[in-house]
């Protein structure tokens, strides 16, 4: 397959009518790998509760939480075929599937950076000049896979000095809330809100809640604190923030398709992909199959031209993995440089 500069893909792509990013788990690791990739979470993560399923990873030779997950929740549906007496620990594997999503949730939202301070000034510009080339008026859409706050965070971010503004569409579908419009917090504003909304959260996000009768987002300027902490004192009172943690992608499209958030960004993707004069490109996945559920929205699609990146050696073996997934007469691009 030919390889591109991302710099080139931009400028072949201009062709089209509307160009569109969906942003994987990379776009975090290349900010703090120290906190957002994998194998860190699994380390910082408190098994104390279900301490057996340490040996499910260690058995599995993996720290990814979505395999790990995966693995338990198909292994209790074919416990029975080869254990009579199956369903005590049928019952032990449905809980600790259940809690490593917990877990993760946790870890994330512990080992979080606290405040946008924390990270330097040149990542949210170099990440803003980035996503300007899908934001940008009249442009696209960002659909994010991840659980973090680092693309809201990058969107709510003041400007580089002296270098003009980049103005970037940062809708995403919330408002006041119509029963407390000084609530501190501001609420989805239902699929009205879906189809202006330029940004839209795949999988959820750690600062979206769902509270039953209408999904909140928390902000910093509603209520004057940091947005990790308000998502620590809601999971200590046992309040969870929206997460697709599901082990398979067909578990995860049940998931979407049971909540009206998800479902409406994931029918707003696959409108876009079903629209023949736009684009989009791929940033930070690995185009694993646990995600086959947006996947194929896009293999299905009816859309121009599909840019994949990949970073480092493109002969490397999961750069030549993610092109043996990636459609033969599709373009793939080299990663831009967002640190």
């Amino acid at each position: 397959m030919l390889v591109i500069s991302f710099a080139d893909a931009i400028l072949d792509s201009a062709r089209y009518t509307r160009r569109h990013l969906l942003l994987g788990n990379g776009f975090s690791i290349a900010c703090r790998a120290d906190i957002f990739h994998y194998g860190s979470l699994f380390a910082q993560a408190d098994f104390s509760d279900v301490p057996e399923v340490r040996a499910v990873f260690k058995g599995l030779e993996t720290q990814d939480f979505e395999v790990a997950i995966r693995a338990l929740e198909g292994a209790l549906r074919i416990l029975p075929a080869y254990v009579a007496d199956s369903a005590a620990p049928q019952a032990m594997m449905a809980r600790h599937a259940e809690a490593l999503k917990d877990i993760l949730v946790q870890t994330i939202a512990a080992n979080h950076p606290a405040i946008p301070g924390d990270i330097p000034d040149e990542k949210f510009w170099a990440c803003r000049k980035f996503l300007s080339n899908f934001l940008a008026p009249q442009q696209g859409q960002v659909f994010s896979l991840n659980y973090d706050l680092l693309l809201y965070w990058t969107l709510m971010h003041e400007d580089k000095p002296f270098e003009g503004p980049i103005q970037l569409n940062k809708n995403d579908g919330f408002g006041n809330s119509e029963g407390d419009p000084l609530a501190d917090y501001v609420v989805w504003q239902g699929e009205v809100g879906a189809h202006s909304a330029s940004v839209h959260f795949l999988h959820g996000a750690l600062h979206l809640f769902d509270s039953g009768s209408e999904l909140k987002k928390y902000t910093w300027v509603r209520k004057g604190i940091p947005l990790i902490q308000q998502a620590r004192a809601a999971i200590a009172t046992n309040a969870f923030p929206l997460f697709v943690a599901e082990g398979t992608n067909i578990q995860k499209k049940n998931k979407i398709r049971h909540n009206a958030y998800l479902y409406q960004g994931f029918k707003q993707l696959t409108a876009n992909a079903e629209t023949i004069k736009h684009c989009f490109f791929i940033f930070g996945h690995s185009l694993a199959q646990n995600d086959d559920h947006i996947l194929h929205r896009l293999a299905r699609g009816r859309f121009a031209h599909l840019y994949v990146g990949i970073y480092g050696d493109p002969l490397a073996f999961d750069n030549t993995r993610i092109m043996r997934r990636a459609l033969g007469d599709r373009l793939i691009t080299s990663q831009p440089d967002a640190n």
